[in-house]
This record gives structure tokens, C-alpha cells and sequence, in this order.
């Protein structure tokens, strides 16, 4: 069966397919024996990166998502960073592994920053510190890094990830998945339809949503099926609280938030606040659900041009 292009909407402004159209390069690696993909709107292999170099930009998608959820924000961002985006093992086109745990995930990112030259060898050709940027189970991923990686990261910006405070009432817990193996749709138009975003929630940009959920899905035998492994999805869908990860984040940190999200309150927004330290941005996106990228895309672009500006104008 032929496999249709990716069609964008009619209704899609200009600056979405403008972005759409940029030229990426899609890239694989090992880590601890699964291989391991990434987007990058620059080529890694090229030999003549402007000086001074521009900082490293790693964009970590959320659970059961995979990096084309970035690729109507990352092009906003190539003139001032090299960006990456990553797929974790078990979603999009990397590959599926037997265990999933943060650490190997998190080895995963470190690998991607590697192979992507975001940490080159050659201190003379960059001497900027990357920076990660993790949509909510990204974020997660984002703040174990941040926390315990021994490379020198320029900050860590969480995107809607919910560190509640102790003595709230935990979030409700997705019910596991009794699955055995991935459901199988006939055609690509039955997947399609059956795309939801998750936690559920509204979203006025069909056109993105369309696109992510074409980038989404895979042929395979007797039809077609999602792009992650079930066994990723399971009942702690948050993992562990990592409150102790966003304390302990070396260099900055920041947090945006949407104002509708179903999952970090004001109250958790002003828990994580405290532990980030007064000196951390904490923004809320108005208007904006958990998917705060799909909600308000070049709301969510401005606000992270304006937390890595100020970064860079003091760097540290």
C-alpha cells in the first residue's frame, strides 16, 4: 500500500507551512543497544558553523509523542540555536526496547547532544552550553538530566510538567493499558480518525493537529498502526515526582505553563516556582491547555525567544 504525503490544511496560515517546508535532517544512533532518531535543522556533519557558534537547542517531546511535535516551533529558532529534536525509545521512529526506565531515556538525550555536536570536542568551535527544552514527560526527562547529567547545560525549560506538592492529591492515574500488542487500523484514513490527544483536551488549530496526527502513525502488516510502544504508556504515566530532580537542576531553569491546563494547578505552578528559585521565569501561556504548543504556537514561540534572550545576554 502507498504510503499519502504528509497534506497540510487549507486553512493553515502562512507561517505555519513556512516552517513546515524548512529543510531538516533526520538522523539515527545507537544507545545501549536501541536505535535512537532525531530531527536537526542544521547538518551535523558540516564543518563551517558560523563563529561564534550558535548554542545547542534540544526539543523533548511529551508521552507517546516523537519529534515532529516540534516542527512548526524549532524553525523559529535557527538562527539563533542549533535544534534538535529527539524521539525516546518506544516512540516515533526510534526503537522499541524490552524495559523502559529515566535512565536509559535520559542516556538517550545525552547520546542525541553528542552525535548532533551540541557538546564537540573542540572547545575553540563552541564554548556555548546546550539547552533543553521538555514538554510535560519530556520536561521530566528534561529535569532528570538537568539534575544529574555531569555535562554543563546553559538551562532547562519545562513545558507543562506537573511536580505537585506532597500534600496535594495526586493526579488521577490513566489506566494501563491491557493491550498485548498495538491495535492495527485498515487504512491510514481509519488511524486518523482515531488520533486523540492526550490528556484530552480542546484544540481550535485542526491544522496542527492534523499534521501530528499523519506524523503519528506507520504502515505495517495488515494495515496501520501508532508510532510508539504500548509498553511506554503504562499506569504512571507521570513517572516519579521528580521533585527532588527540579531542586537539584544545575544551571537555570524555567517554567511555562497554560492557563487551562488539566494538570499543573496554580498551586503546583507556585510549588514548582519555589523549588525552581525566585530567579526562575515562570510564565503562563493564556489561553493554553497542557498541549501549550498546539494551543498557542506563537505565543509559546515568543515566550521561549524572550526566556533564551535574556539568557544568553547573561550568560553563566
Amino acid at each position: 500500500m502507498k504510503t499519502d504525503p504528509i497534506k497540510i490544511d487549507k486553512n493553515a496560515p502562512d507561517w505555519f507551512r513556512h516552517a513546515i517546508a524548512q529543510p531538516v535532517h533526520s538522523r539515527f544512533l545507537e544507545v545501549a543497544g536501541c536505535r535512537i532518531h532525531y530531527l536537526a535543522w542544521f547538518d551535523p556533519d558540516a564543518k563551517n558553523e558560523i563563529k561564534p557558534a550558535r548554542p545547542g537547542l534540544l526539543l523533548i517531546h511529551g508521552g507517546g509523542a516523537h519529534a515532529n511535535w516540534w516542527r512548526f516551533i524549532a524553525p523559529f529558532f535557527m538562527a539563533t540555536n542549533r535544534v534538535c529534536a529527539i524521539d525516546l525509545s518506544g516512540m516515533g521512529d526510534s526503537g522499541d526496547r524490552n524495559l523502559y526506565q529515566p535512565e536509559t531515556w535520559t542516556s538517550e538525550i545525552e547520546g542525541v547532544l553528542h552525535d548532533a555536536g551540541l557538546y564537540p570536542s573542540d572547545a575553540d568551535i563552541i564554548k556555548t552550553k546546550p539547552l533543553i527544552v521538555g514538554h510535560s514527560f519530556g520536561g521530566f526527562m528534561a529535569m532528570k538530566f538537568g539534575a544529574e547529567s555531569r555535562l554543563p547545560l546553559g538551562g532547562t525549560v519545562i513545558v507543562d510538567s506537573p511536580v505537585q506538592d506532597p500534600t496535594d492529591t495526586p493526579l488521577p492515574e490513566p489506566a494501563a493499558s491491557t493491550r498485548t500488542a498495538p491495535p492495527i487500523y485498515p487504512d491510514q484514513a481509519t488511524a486518523l480518525s482515531r488520533f486523540r490527544l492526550m490528556p484530552e483536551q480542546p484544540c481550535e488549530n485542526s491544522y496542527i493537529t492534523n499534521f501530528i496526527a499523519q506524523t503519528s502513525i506507520k504502515e505495517c502488516t495488515g494495515g496501520w498502526t501508532w508510532k510508539f510502544d504500548f509498553q511506554v504508556m503504562g499506569s504512571r504515566r507521570f513517572g516519579e515526582p521528580y521533585r527532588a530532580e527540579l531542586k537539584a537542576l544545575k544551571g537555570r531553569a524555567a517554567l511555562i505553563h497554560g492557563q487551562k491546563s488539566a494538570i499543573v494547578s496554580p498551586r503546583t505552578v507556585s510549588y514548582m516556582s519555589k523549588l525552581m528559585g525566585p530567579t526562575a521565569p515562570v510564565i503562563e501561556i493564556p489561553e493554553a491547555h497542557h498541549h501549550v504548543m498546539l494551543d498557542q504556537p506563537l505565543a509559546f514561540v515568543a515566550t521561549l525567544r524572550a526566556i533564551l534572550d535574556a539568557w544568553s545576554r547573561n550568560p553563566k
